[in-house]
């Protein structure tokens, strides 16, 4: 599992690089979706459940009808950026649709 130590600006600024979407603002990095419909909204978030629990590192999530905001932060590591949420957003990534 990734490290659980915050990462520094640069740090973040190098992850994001190869993170299409993602940006950095308050202690977090953030990522909006927009689906086709809200089905398809839910069963993204019903996908990224199955690693949050692999990760045992849970997301806040807000949706509204067809899109979903993803924003990740580590609470363990005073609700800063770590490498536990760079390696979620990279599953994310992965498995996205969109």
């Amino acid at each position: 599992m990734a490290d659980l130590e915050p990462l520094s600006q640069e740090e973040i600024t190098d992850a994001l690089a190869g993170l299409d979407g993602w940006t950095f603002e308050d202690d977090a990095i953030t990522r909006s979706f927009s689906f086709s419909d809200f089905r398809a909204a839910v069963s993204f978030i019903v996908r990224l459940s199955y690693y949050a629990e692999e990760y045992n590192h849970h997301p806040e999530l807000h949706n509204v009808y067809n899109s979903v905001t993803v924003t990740l932060t580590t609470h363990d590591a005073g609700n800063k950026v770590t490498g536990m949420d760079v390696a979620l957003a990279r599953e994310i990534d992965g498995f996205s649709w969109v």
